[in-house]
């Protein structure tokens, strides 16, 4: 069961990083240009908002049930804050992912709520692209020394 929701997580990263991508460019587009919000622009943020609101129960389903990590770290957590890998499975991941989950609802909310078509793509894409550095860092890449390939490994 870990392994399937570890692979699970692994693939579903790819999605929420294209749709960010997806949305910050619409949204960037949309404030340089001064173009209209356009329903596609509503549905990139959707997109982005949804494959993050999915990853992250994936990931909370991991952090709290099945995780030989987390468990290793909730049995002794003060020993665990002196392990770079448990500390980042444990704390770091979960706080920067949430931070992230959080700036991008925040900015697709508050989005929603602006009155002219400019406030609305500049909102987007600075609440977006701030969720989405966070997330950024958050993520184990492999170039770090508790990565994780890019691809799950069958």
């Amino acid at each position: 069961m870990y392994v399937t929701f570890l692979v699970l997580h692994s693939l579903l990263r790819w999605l929420v990083l294209l749709f960010g991508l997806m949305a910050m460019i619409r949204a960037f587009g949309g404030w340089s240009a001064r173009r209209a919000w356009t329903r596609t622009d509503d549905r990139a943020g959707l997109l982005y908002t949804i494959s993050l609101d999915t990853q992250v129960l994936v990931g909370l389903i991991l952090y709290g049930l099945v995780s030989p990590i987390t468990q290793a770290a909730f049995s002794d957590f003060g020993a665990a804050m002196k392990d770079p890998l448990l500390r980042f499975y444990a704390v770091e991941h979960l706080a920067l992912m949430l931070v992230g989950l959080a700036f991008v609802h925040i900015g697709r909310a508050r989005a929603k709520k602006a009155r002219s078509d400019t406030a609305k793509h500049k909102t987007a894409a600075i609440f977006y692209t701030i969720g989405f550095v966070v997330i950024l860092v958050g993520i184990p890449w492999p170039f770090r020394t508790l990565g994780r390939p890019l691809l799950p490994v069958f």
